[in-house]
C-alpha cells in the first residue's frame, strides 16, 4: 500500500467515525477482517462484527474529531499515530484519545487486520 493509499484509508476511517457511520466503516474492511481494540482482548472477526461494534461505540458520541499521522507504510502494512476527541452524550464529558494503529491490507487497499493501542482522558 502506498503512503497515499494509506492516507486515503485513514481519511475514510476518520470520516466514518466523525459521521458515526458503521456502514462507511464496513466499506473499508474486508469481509473476514479482524479488529483488535486492545492487546488483551480477542479481536472482532468479520465485517458484521466490526459494524456492530462501531454502531454501539459511536451511539454515545458527538462532536467527534479524528486526526492522524502516518508513521510507516509498506506494500501490506501501515502504522499510524492517531488522536480523537468527542463528547460522551449521556455523561456530557469530553474524551480525548491518543493511539497507534497497526494495519494490514489486501490488494484492494481494504483493511484485513486492525490492531490498536490507545490511552484516554476525560474532562467535564
Amino acid at each position: 500500500m502506498s503512503e497515499q493509499a494509506l492516507k486515503r484509508w485513514l481519511e475514510a476511517y476518520g470520516r466514518a467515525w466523525e459521521t458515526r457511520s458503521p456502514q462507511a466503516v464496513g466499506e473499508i474492511f474486508t469481509d473476514d477482517a479482524t479488529y483488535q481494540e486492545t492487546p488483551y482482548e480477542e479481536p472482532l472477526r468479520g465485517r458484521p462484527a466490526i459494524m456492530r461494534y462501531w454502531s454501539e461505540a459511536v451511539s454515545n458520541q458527538g462532536d467527534i474529531h479524528f486526526n492522524f499521522e502516518i508513521v510507516a507504510s509498506t506494500m501490506e502494512v501501515g502504522v499510524a499515530h492517531w488522536s480523537a476527541s468527542f463528547n460522551r452524550i449521556k455523561s456530557n464529558t469530553r474524551m480525548e484519545i491518543d493511539g497507534v494503529f497497526l494495519l494490514k491490507f489486501d490488494e484492494d487497499n481494504r483493511c484485513k487486520s486492525l490492531r490498536e493501542w490507545w490511552f484516554h482522558r476525560s474532562s467535564p
